[in-house]
């Protein structure tokens, strides 16, 4: 058997062992668990309230480092979207605040701007996280994990269109 057929004969001994998996009563507990994360994250899309929406998904990270980083490159990639998530919480802090004024002259070059607005480290910090999420959902995953990945997209682009309708409205900038 050649090299090709040898890889592929492998791949298939892998996905049997995974349905059997699926079908096992702890693979199925891990489904509906999966599942309730999902649909948590589906209701906190529905508040509307975008602090939560970064708590959620610093939490969500939190989790993945304290239990899933096995290499140098994903413990600094998740380090990483942690501290994003924590500029942004600051940020949000701040935003509707007379301080964020400061944070607007800091921005003051065009390639800093958008539409008006800064492009400030939390903007940059929601560029980067989205990125990094658009990766996950290529990866390696199964059907509930991409459907988790898909909603955390979702949650975290509402959140960043209610970051710029704050800064909008601090900055009096008509959308």
């Amino acid at each position: 058997m050649d090299k090709t057929s040898i890889t592929m004969q492998i791949l298939f001994e892998e996905e049997i062992f995974i349905r059997g998996m699926r079908l096992t009563s702890a693979g199925q507990s891990l489904s509906e668990t999966r599942k309730k994360l999902l649909n948590h994250i589906r209701e906190i899309v529905k508040t509307s309230d975008a602090p939560l929406m970064i708590a959620t998904e610093l939490a969500i990270l939190q989790n993945d480092f304290d239990r899933y980083a096995n290499s140098r490159a994903m413990e600094s990639s998740l380090q990483s979207a942690i501290n994003e998530m924590e500029v942004i919480q600051r940020h949000f802090q701040i935003i509707l605040t007379p301080d964020y004024a400061l944070i607007d002259r800091a921005f003051s070059l065009p390639k800093n701007r958008q539409k008006g607005l800064p492009i400030d480290e939390a903007r940059q910090s929601f560029r980067s996280h989205y990125a990094r999420l658009a990766n996950l959902d290529k990866s390696r995953l199964d059907d509930d994990e991409k459907e988790i990945i898909d909603a955390r997209q979702e949650m975290f682009a509402l959140a960043k269109s209610l970051y710029i309708a704050e800064q909008e409205i601090t900055l009096g900038i008509a959308a």
